[in-house]
């Protein structure tokens, strides 16, 4: 129990909680602290993406040539929609000059299936952490309340052995008690936010990847007919 009934600092509702109550504080503040960090990652990158996304597709609609353009991009793409299509140019050099028209069809296969197998591999990438704020999200809220049940239970502990029952000196204990809920709420809220807000996002850049791989699948398949 709080020596100064007074006093209702955030500091001094951390320095005379419970050991327990402590814990839970500095777990639910860490939690907030690296969701935070998620979160403005996450933002940016998303944001750079997008930008390099559209970029990339005016160099791809340009009309130029697209082994020009598998030359600029290189072996290190910057962007997942770079990426897939490196990973199609690729497997693209290394069988369509001994293509046949009985193999067309296979290559066509073994194409998309490495567009679709980087494209998961990208957004596995970009959907990493973000389990973490769903987790934040859904149990820093109980984490919390049970701070504050422990810290209620030991408040009436340390009342009921001093026959004290003032509202003065109930109510620092239970301040105590209630704070470890407010930080609970404090984590959770933002990252239930968050993750709604950068689900939502990563949902539509992963549509706008599939949209391109179908598009560059029918162009592949257009010079694969041409071929044969």
């Amino acid at each position: 129990m709080m020596d100064h009934a007074g006093d209702l600092s955030v500091m001094s509702l951390f320095l005379e909680a419970d050991m327990i109550v402590k814990i839970v504080m500095i777990l639910l503040a860490l939690a907030s602290i690296w969701s935070w960090a998620i979160i403005f990652e996450k933002l940016m990158r998303f944001r750079r993406m997008r930008t390099l996304a559209s970029r990339f597709e005016d160099a791809f609609w340009s009309g130029g040539s697209l082994e020009d353009l598998y030359g600029r991009i290189g072996q290190y793409p910057a962007d997942p929609m770079s990426s897939i299509f490196s990973a199609a140019m690729r497997e693209w050099e290394r069988s369509a000059a001994r293509v046949t028209s009985g193999s067309a069809a296979f290559l066509q296969q073994r194409i998309e299936r490495v567009m679709q197998l980087t494209m998961n591999r990208e957004i596995d990438k970009l959907e990493r952490y973000l389990p973490f704020l769903a987790s934040v999200g859904s149990a820093a809220p109980f984490v919390g309340l049970f701070g504050t049940v422990w810290g209620i239970m030991n408040s009436f502990s340390s009342i009921a052995a001093s026959n004290q029952t003032s509202l003065a000196v109930v109510a620092p204990g239970i301040a105590e008690a209630l704070f470890a809920t407010a930080l609970g709420l404090v984590a959770a809220i933002p990252a239930t936010l968050a993750y709604n807000k950068l689900s939502a996002d990563l949902g539509r850049y992963a549509g706008r990847l599939e949209s391109f791989a179908g598009e560059f699948a029918a162009i592949i398949s257009r010079q694969l007919d041409e071929r044969s």
